[in-house]
């Protein structure tokens, strides 16, 4: 089947997913994760978990990754040489931010964030990696200045580079936003008149915004990332999965370790039914999206949200040979097959029961990375 694709994903959250999810949004930011990150300084740390998160998900299936790093340059360029290492397809930001009060030692000024965004873009450029690009990442409208937004829109724009943010994750910081930048009509104009709102862009969340707002991202051709559990475990929200399709814009899933609690792509296409079941459930009219509708987000959705449909997402002839080979009756796995089935009844099940267990193999760009060698 063709390589799962994580739109989403904070590299330098990985040592502690699957604990701190006992707070909203700002508050969780604020207590563990910024105390986290700002350790990132340290390359001897950045190696451990980089290392590990690049290594767990390539196990989990996931070919493609959008990686937040940190704030450090060399930690961020780190985590790209071991992207590469190990043969992953992967877009990696150094993440930049200017305003932070509650961890005052991790941020910039926007003349480090500005020239150290510059390094690092040239820096990955230089290397040539064939798999792996940088990718401008302000971390959100909440932790950068005016200024600032407006700098990285240009070096984006100068360097027709990709951009990563959020948008509208949470109730408070929506509001926030508004207080932060009343000239602008909402959240998304707020990326929409900095020049970070195009067609290689790729906003996560989404929860909150309005119909106008889509129609916005639409006109740009910018994308959104759904990130089910992390809406789920920091209690921020539900994305209404069906009403971003009705607008036609661009959707891919992400597991947002460590808002997440996993990084398996399997988990994100579970969380994202889910989701869409409790719309169900509370508004009876709403169409549940389909386990086929699910597995294309994790696929060519998210290969059409990070502008590589080009290269991956599906087996149409001419794109790269980004594939899974899963057993499904792998020895003490985590399924039962009790009869004879068709493939679609066997993949339904894969993607509902599956786990690293049944990826016997894992191919990126025709070059086999899992397993891994020794």
């Amino acid at each position: 089947m063709p390589g799962l694709v994580d739109t989403h994903i904070h590299a330098c959250q990985y040592s502690y997913v699957g604990t701190a999810l006992d707070m909203p949004l700002l508050q969780w930011l604020s207590t563990y994760t910024f105390p986290v990150e700002s350790q990132f300084s340290d390359l001897q740390f950045a190696q451990r978990v980089y290392s590990q998160v690049v290594k767990r998900t390539l196990r989990n299936g996931t070919t493609t990754a959008c990686y937040f790093a940190s704030i450090h340059t060399d930690a961020s360029l780190l985590l790209g040489q071991i992207a590469n290492d190990f043969g992953q397809r992967a877009l990696v930001g150094k993440v930049c931010m200017d305003t932070n009060d509650s961890v005052k030692h991790y941020k910039e000024t926007k003349q480090e964030s500005q020239e150290e965004t510059c390094r690092f873009i040239q820096e990955l450029l230089k290397r040539q990696y064939p798999l792996v690009r940088p990718v401008v990442t302000p971390r959100f409208a909440l932790s950068c200045t005016g200024a600032l937004l407006g700098h990285l829109g240009e070096i984006a724009k100068k360097h027709k580079l990709h951009i990563q943010s959020h948008v509208s994750e949470n109730i408070e910081e929506v509001k926030l936003v508004k207080e932060l930048f009343p000239e602008f009509e909402s959240y998304t104009d707020v990326y929409l008149k900095h020049n970070l709102l195009t067609d290689k862009t790729v906003m996560a969340h989404g929860c909150h915004l309005s119909d106008e707002e889509l129609v916005l991202f639409k006109e740009t051709g910018a994308s959104l990332s759904h990130c089910p559990n992390s809406n789920i475990s920091l209690c921020s929200g539900f994305l209404n999965v069906r009403n971003v399709l009705k607008h036609q814009v661009k959707l891919g899933l992400g597991t947002d370790v460590a808002g997440g609690y996993s990084a398996s792509m399997l988990d994100a296409v579970r969380r994202a039914r889910d989701t869409s079941k409790v719309l169900t459930i509370q508004n009876p009219e709403h169409e549940t999206l389909t386990f086929e509708e699910v597995f294309r987000l994790a696929t060519l959705g998210g290969s059409q949200a990070l502008s590589l449909d080009d290269k991956t997402g599906n087996f149409e002839v001419g794109k790269d040979f980004d594939a899974l080979r899963v057993n499904v009756a792998a020895p003490g796995g985590p399924m039962d097959l009790i009869q004879s089935e068709e493939p679609k009844i066997i993949l339904e099940k894969f993607l509902n029961l599956g786990d690293d267990r049944n990826i016997a193999e894992v191919y990126v760009a025709g070059r086999k990375v899992v397993p891994f060698k020794e």
